[in-house]
């Protein structure tokens, strides 16, 4: 399978249904493949061949999806970027990716006219031999190191992750997935191309404003929300305070990534949305996804991120490459068909997190994330290597504190920082309460160890252009004392 084998499929099977809609319009199958064609054309008369990277730097719109497949055609590299990348961290991307062509905001109006004009006058590219092991995208992550990394993600693992996906989480021809996140995103990209091998439709929503989030997803008639804990928070607020006796409801499903759902948030999502699966799960952008829990046991082992995706495998290893006893904690390791096979001109990181297996020479990730398995295989995520800290002997997780935290009535969301140099474990809360009780309700819920010093009290936790908390934000944050503290 090739990445854009998915939208001819579609044209040939569904090519008047709905595929993508944003704030400006709504394509069919049938608009969606003739635009991605001409921008197939478009982008060969730039010069762009088979193997050459193509970044781009646009909003998450109908045209950026045409020009992925569009790039896709050509055996080109999509590359996109977060248009809130700033120049520090693009100038280094263009240094390691080394593309053929570069694509901001500001190229985007005149791109797309010629493009449309292309649509117009039926131009087609001439045939370009494109293989499955061919690199399809470069999704650039930062991690824990200074500079973003390049993920290499060839067509066969791609499409690989997708079906599987499609298949485990169930999508239908007739959902609508509400989707807030950049194709820039693996979360957003995935959708896109999990929402087209469905023959589904999708609502790219990431230029909406918060507070029109609910009436949207009302309106759309939307069926599936992925989502990260922040908009799950927002939207269960919206929910609480929506007004209007038998308003209709055609959510079926949220999707989590990111980090744990609490379970008041859970809760509130399921009473607002009658009948809705909540569905935890677990990944990597290196191999996209490692486990789900499938959307008809949402609420079975709630302690689980699920099983193994299809055809795929998780090992649990100790400090010197042995697997672990049943139940035993150790590294995650991801073995399959999914597992991408490394970092765009980064040998020596590839080589680190990209380990064959020393028996059959597989390609293993080394995911550096803790957990277990129990005897039937579910997976128990227990922390991030940068969640990971020591504090007064004890070894522990930003997220069991994090999640203590908002189990106390009044905590809408919570975000650890950890313990560095003569600063000690703080912790920032979106919240009705004085810090002190906060601090106060912790101590009755974790060992002493785990009891924060500091507790800070803000109107929004800052997060990262994907959703998570920008932890480095908020480092900042305590040294310049801001937020309410005790």
């Amino acid at each position: 399978m090739l990445v854009h084998s998915f939208l001819d499929e579609a044209e040939a099977q569904s090519p008047d249904s709905p595929a993508v809609r944003d704030g400006a319009g709504r394509w069919t199958y049938r608009e969606l493949a003739r635009y991605s064609r001409a921008a197939e054309y478009w982008l060969q008369e730039r010069g762009v061949q088979h193997g050459d990277r193509v970044v781009v730097q646009w909003e998450t719109t109908c045209e950026l999806v045409a020009l992925m497949f569009g790039a896709s055609r050509r055996g080109a590299v999509f590359v996109p970027l977060n248009p809130g990348m700033k120049q520090y961290h693009l100038d280094s991307v263009i240094a390691n990716a080394q593309p053929r062509l570069v694509l901001t905001g500001a190229d985007a109006a005149d791109a797309w006219d010629g493009i449309e004009q292309a649509a117009r006058e039926g131009f087609q590219a001439e045939p370009t031999a494109v293989d499955p092991a061919d690199v399809a995208v470069l999704v650039y992550t930062s991690g824990s190191t200074a500079e973003p990394k390049g993920v290499i993600e060839p067509h066969a693992q791609i499409t690989f992750a997708t079906m599987a996906l499609t298949s485990v989480l169930g999508y239908r021809d007739d959902d609508v997935v509400f989707c807030r996140f950049p194709v820039s995103w693996d979360y957003g990209l995935y959708k896109v191309l999990m929402t087209v091998h469905a023959r589904a439709e999708i609502v790219l929503a990431g230029a909406e404003s918060d507070l029109r989030i609910l009436d949207l997803i009302r309106r759309t008639g939307t069926t599936i929300v992925p989502i990260v804990p922040s908009l799950a928070a927002m939207i269960a607020t919206l929910a609480e305070r929506e007004t209007g006796a038998g308003v209709e409801n055609r959510v079926r499903m949220f999707t989590n990534t990111g980090a744990a759902l609490p379970q008041p948030t859970i809760d509130k999502l399921r009473k607002a949305f009658g009948g809705v699966r909540v569905v935890r799960q677990f990944g990597q952008t290196e191999c996209k996804r490692i486990a789900i829990m499938p959307p008809e046991l949402d609420e079975h082992r709630p302690d689980s991120v699920g099983r193994p995706l299809p055809g795929t495998r998780v090992l649990i290893l100790d400090e010197d490459g042995a697997q672990v006893p049943v139940g035993q904690a150790g590294e995650i390791v991801a073995v399959g068909p999914h597992v991408m096979p490394g970092y765009w001109n980064a040998p020596e990181l590839s080589a680190k997190t990209f380990r064959p297996d020393p028996e059959t020479g597989e390609l293993r990730l080394h995911t550096g994330d803790y957990g277990s398995l129990d005897e039937d295989g579910y997976l128990y995520f227990q922390g991030r290597r940068d969640d990971m800290f020591k504090r007064k002997g004890i070894r522990m997780s930003t997220l069991e504190i994090e999640a203590a935290a908002v189990d106390i009535p009044g905590v809408r969301t919570a975000a650890v920082v950890p313990p560095a140099g003569t600063r000690d474990l703080a912790i920032f809360v979106e919240a009705d309460l004085p810090p002190h009780t906060v601090l106060r309700e912790l101590a009755r819920r974790l060992e002493p160890q785990k009891v924060p010093s500091l507790c800070r009290v803000v109107e929004q936790i800052p997060l990262t252009a994907h959703g998570k908390f920008a932890t480095a934000e908020l480092a900042r944050m305590l040294e310049n004392g801001e937020g309410t503290a005790r």
